[in-house]
């Protein structure tokens, strides 16, 4: 298949969240699997390396304006060598060349000259896709512009088009005005298609013209199906659900493999699982913690609302009675990064808190760490726990979203499952989920067991690649293209 996805974030050019991280490594997968994948993004100041392979005119509202289009590639290693996923930048330099990516006041406009872009880009190159992925909100109109393309430019009518909600809760509503910069007719304005509540809102009209949609991991996909998580779009979603699929993210093995990190103390594997202390051992030095055999739980997080930092406050004084030690890396709300500094101020030798992020630090965490808290009050898939597994980091999470799907609650009799998961949203049962992992933590033989275990669970993109794969079939085949897959 001939495959083009579009992201306003990939990895590693640029990159707020998990978006980037799947725009970045879902398409080496797709590539390696026989695919011709392409990839387009905006080009943002901070990218530079590239290089300029031409430009074309684009109508917003009543201006044209210019579109440089520049490339680059992501690589992707293989039995058989390195091959290369082309990245498209498409370049304005009103629009992107700005310190940052999003929260400015014309992001309407930056955005729908992104969404205009992209198909004139495909005309231009002479790249048709059989299939445009599109994702989150940024890219939400491009269904849509699709549909209107095909009386003009025929090429577009067997196109098929995917769209994936990696965070329901960011949605891009802006002014009916938007409908003018998108060249969109206002016909399309109205409930059952891209209004809401008087607004424009990009991710409905994905939502609503893409030929098949997914989330992020099974449990999310039936969630924003309800009030509590539809974020006011449950009602279309549920109009929706038969073509509403989820697939759970994969992480890049590559990157992230404790026995290559150059980023970590020291490398280990499952069979070498006694190295990992040493990386215990040199965080605590490095974070000023006294050096301890008592479990050391490790947090790398925004520091927002959904991430449950509230229960997590809440409880903190109870989880640091226990005979542990905490770590946080993190950034955001600033009501939270001075919370956590507080109570680091309170426990110097039971806690450390790093306000700002770096992926190193981030990386020492989960290779020293030997639990990974992650509680949630919703969450889309996560790749925290996934990293953390694979780092033999054992999870202790909320059950919901993508938590939900890729944590086992474990079991004390039998050895089996993958970390320690709670149910309710309350400190009380976030309190019960880490006394359970304290417990199991001092059985020292039982828990070596347990973590070779939860390190050999494989999270790869190959399987959720080949996910992708039939969900884009499904797509091919709801145009008529192909046969629908069994």
């Amino acid at each position: 298949m001939k495959i083009l996805i579009v992201s306003s974030e990939v990895a590693p050019f640029a990159k707020t969240g998990g978006l980037a991280d799947v725009a970045g490594s879902l398409p080496k997968a797709l590539l390696l699997q026989g695919n011709d994948v392409r990839v387009v993004l905006p080009r943002y100041r901070s990218i530079s390396d590239f290089r300029t392979i031409g430009d074309f005119p684009v109508q917003v509202g009543q201006r044209k304006v210019t579109c440089i289009v520049r490339t680059s590639f992501i690589e992707a290693k293989s039995p058989d060598g390195v091959k290369h996923v082309p990245v498209y930048f498409l370049d304005n330099y009103h629009y992107f060349d700005r310190e940052g990516y999003y929260g400015y006041p014309d992001e309407a406009e930056r955005f729908s000259f992104f969404n205009r872009a992209v198909l004139t880009m495909c005309e231009h190159l002479n790249f048709i896709p059989d299939v445009v992925h599109c994702n989150d909100w940024q890219s939400g109109f491009v269904p849509l512009l699709i549909r209107e393309r095909v009386p003009g430019n025929p090429v577009w009518e067997d196109v098929a088009t995917c769209y994936t909600i990696h965070n329901l809760r960011y949605q891009g509503n802006f002014p009916k005005q938007t409908l003018h910069f998108l060249g969109v007719p206002e016909r399309y304005f109205h409930p059952e298609g891209v209004e809401y509540y008087g607004q424009v809102n990009f991710m409905k009209a994905g939502i609503v013209y893409a030929d098949v949609l997914n989330t992020v991991s099974e449990t999310y996909s039936r969630e924003i199906q309800t009030p509590e998580f539809g974020e006011g779009l449950d009602g279309i979603l549920r109009k929706r659900g038969r073509d509403l699929f989820g697939i759970v993210n994969g992480i890049n093995y590559h990157e992230f493999d404790p026995s290559t990190d150059p980023r970590i103390y020291k490398t280990y594997d499952s069979q070498s699982i006694d190295k990992k202390k040493e990386n215990k051992c040199a965080l605590q030095r490095e974070l000023g913690l006294p050096i301890s055999e008592r479990p050391l739980i490790g947090m790398v997080s925004r520091l927002v609302d959904q991430k449950g930092l509230d229960i997590l406050l809440e409880s903190i004084h109870r989880v640091l009675s226990m005979d542990v030690q905490f770590v946080l890396l993190g950034t955001g709300d600033p009501h939270y990064e001075q919370a956590f500094v507080s109570v680091k101020e309170r426990y110097p030798d039971k806690m450390a808190a790093i306000i700002g992020f770096s992926g190193v630090l981030a990386q020492k965490i989960y290779a020293g760490s030997d639990m990974f808290l992650m509680p949630s009050r919703y969450e889309p898939c996560g790749l925290g726990q996934l990293i953390a597994m694979r780092y033999g980091s054992v999870p202790i999470v909320r059950r919901t979203g993508g938590l939900q799907d890729t944590v086992l609650d474990y079991d004390a009799n039998s050895g089996t499952g993958s970390g320690f998961v709670f149910w309710d949203y309350s400190a009380d049962d976030l309190v019960g989920a880490v006394s359970r992992a304290v417990r199991a933590y001092n059985n020292k033989e039982a828990w070596q067991a347990f973590v070779v275990n939860v390190m050999q669970r494989d999270f790869s993109w190959n399987r959720s690649a080949a996910l992708y794969t039939e969900l884009y079939m499904e797509a091919l085949a709801r145009k008529g293209r192909i046969e629908r897959p069994a």
